[in-house]
């Protein structure tokens, strides 16, 4: 992976990961279109079980970008 894509890829993780690590957490978590279209779904969408696994995956994405972005220039000439 070449020097530009690789900034790209970790800088898309990074962004997705605080998406996905500070949204369960808000208010839009809470009011949202498929609460109000889909009654049914709220004892699930609001368990605190599903915002920690969403909470999570952001953290892990997080990991996946900083891997991306700090990993050396050597690395990527060896492959």
């Amino acid at each position: 992976m070449n020097r530009i894509s690789r900034i790209l890829f970790g800088l898309i993780c990074l962004e997705s990961g605080v998406l996905l690590v500070s949204l369960p957490w808000t208010h839009f978590w809470d009011q949202n279109f498929f609460l109000d279209r889909y009654p049914a779904l709220i004892p699930f969408l609001l368990s605190p079980y599903l915002r920690g696994a969403v909470t999570g995956l952001g953290l892990l994405d997080i990991a996946i970008a900083a891997s991306a972005l700090l990993r050396r220039h050597d690395a990527d000439a060896a492959i």
